[in-house]
């Protein structure tokens, strides 16, 4: 239920013209939620002129449009409307060409008190968006468009003093977006307008394009580099990574799709390789380690040994890891920080299985997510692998998609998830029992691509809804659906 704070702050804003005039003479204290309910029912007008006389230093989306007492709607979960996102750039806009002299003539001095406009932390899940929302790319164009505007701007008003704003965002970068998005972080360096990424996320880009950018950001404010196919090999990582350890704060570091050569060993890619230890060494603040797609056998102790800090979230899929790869996890001082681990596309079915358990059993205490897909466990070895498995009493998800599991298997397992409490969501495969002429074992490739019996799955979900009634479970999902739950990403744990 919405509060009576709530309630009277929407009827305040029904009138947009009065609420605007009416502004200098309410408490500040109602402007947080007079943000979100303008934000949430596109009162533009009013939410333009609370950006521009906003009275706090900061203002941050993630606090603001989150649930909270007055309302449970958290709109942070949500695709922000275009209209309301294109009026807090409006917003911006006005109070940078206010000069800082005349804001104190206003009869309320509150523009000089903003500092930091913080939008990162929307949502951006990769689906289509409706026409009326505004994606996390649309929102860092418009925010970009505004700081080369502003720099431009400058020099036809040379007697303007705008008070200087620092913009948190989350950039993602590809070939088409690069020249625009270098231009503005230049502009900004000199401007009012200071652009600060958090969240850095190049996608294809060429070398030179990523250190280029690299150079251009704030080494106090990113937090995370996030490269995707980029296809750069350990001689393009050796040329980029120096660029990446100069941000001392940098906490999650993800490298997909890196063309490691370490399987074909050679002069040149054994120097690149040191060097990247190297590199990785200088890292102090690294607590999330991605490397996707990388050639890793034989040489996860190098390159985890090198780190200065245990990481919480370790992300290795499809990095052909060996045996003696997850012994070594298992023995780390990472295994008992892990709060999240992928291990996908690495087969566990055999030698590697009683490896895999003893790294459960070290993170047992301390794991959140569990990314296990196309791993190639069949029912014998998930059924061995359970009562370490459920050991882990605080996992929230677990990612099983695209293993061979029969409808036995995932029933075992339910019902062996009951003592995890926290246990909220399990991605599990369609059941072997729903495939017409499988081959066993079946490869992961005819998992994802055949087609299955419609009604025989239909019959597998009523009767593990009926199992989750029947156990008071019934607030766990277990879905098929590996793409509407993706993993959580580690700064959300």
């Amino acid at each position: 239920m919405h509060t009576l704070v709530f309630l009277s702050t929407r009827q305040v804003l029904q009138c947009q013209s009065a609420a605007c005039q009416a502004l200098p003479l309410l408490p500040r204290e109602l402007f947080p939620l007079l943000f979100k309910v303008a934000f949430m029912d596109k009162k533009t007008v009013v939410l333009r002129e609370l950006v521009h006389t906003w009275p706090f230093p900061l203002l941050s989306f993630q606090q603001l449009l989150q649930e909270c007492a007055h309302c449970s709607r958290a709109l942070l979960q949500e695709r922000p409307s275009t209209e309301s996102m294109q009026a807090v750039i409006l917003g911006l806009t006005a109070r940078l060409h206010t000069p800082e002299t005349a804001a104190g003539t206003q009869p309320l001095c509150r523009k000089h008190a903003l500092r930091v406009l913080d939008m990162t932390g929307l949502l951006d899940d990769g689906v289509e968006q409706d026409p009326g929302t505004m994606s996390m790319w649309d929102c860092t164009a418009a925010v970009a468009r505004t700081c080369i505007a502003q720099q431009q701007g400058r020099t036809a008003e040379p007697g303007l003093a705008p008070v200087p704003v620092e913009v948190r965002v989350d950039l993602r970068v590809n070939r088409a977006s690069y020249a625009f998005l270098r231009e503005a972080l230049r502009s900004s360096a000199g401007s009012p307008l200071r652009l600060c990424c958090r969240d850095l996320r190049a996608e294809d880009l060429p070398m030179r394009n990523t250190v280029a950018l690299l150079q251009l950001l704030d080494a106090g404010c990113l937090r995370r580099v996030d490269l995707r196919f980029n296809n750069l090999g350990l001689r393009g990582l050796s040329v980029i990574i120096p660029h990446v350890a100069r941000f001392q704060h940098l906490a999650s570091l993800r490298l997909h799709y890196v063309h490691g050569d370490s399987r074909q060993p050679s002069v040149d890619g054994e120097d690149n390789f040191r060097y990247f230890l190297a590199q990785m060494g200088r890292f102090t603040c690294l607590r999330e380690l991605s490397m996707g797609s990388s050639l890793l056998s034989g040489r996860l102790d190098q390159l985890l040994s090198t780190l200065q800090s245990p990481l919480e979230s370790l992300e290795l899929a499809f990095c052909a890891l060996l045996p003696e790869d997850l012994r070594f996890l298992a023995r780390s001082p990472h295994a008992v920080h892990l709060k999240k681990l992928d291990l996908s596309g690495n087969d566990l079915s055999g030698s590697q299985l009683e490896p895999f358990q003893g790294l459960l059993q070290a993170a047992a205490a301390t794991l959140l997510h569990l990314e296990l897909t196309e791993c190639q466990l069949a029912d014998t070895q998930l059924l061995a692998t359970l009562p370490v498995l459920t050991r882990c009493a605080s996992l929230r998800y677990l990612g099983l998609y695209g293993n061979p599991l029969s409808m036995a298997g995932l029933k075992e397992l339910l019902r062996d998830s009951v003592a995890q409490a926290e246990l909220r969501t399990v991605v599990h495969p369609f059941p072997v029992d729903c495939y017409e002429g499988l081959p066993w074992p079946p490869p992961a490739s005819v998992l994802l691509e055949a087609s299955i019996n419609e009604e025989k799955f239909a019959r597998v979900e009523a009767e593990l809804h009926q199992l989750l009634l029947a156990s008071g479970r019934a607030h766990v999902l277990w879905t098929t659906d590996i793409y509407g739950r993706l993993a959580a990403d580690y700064f959300s744990l």
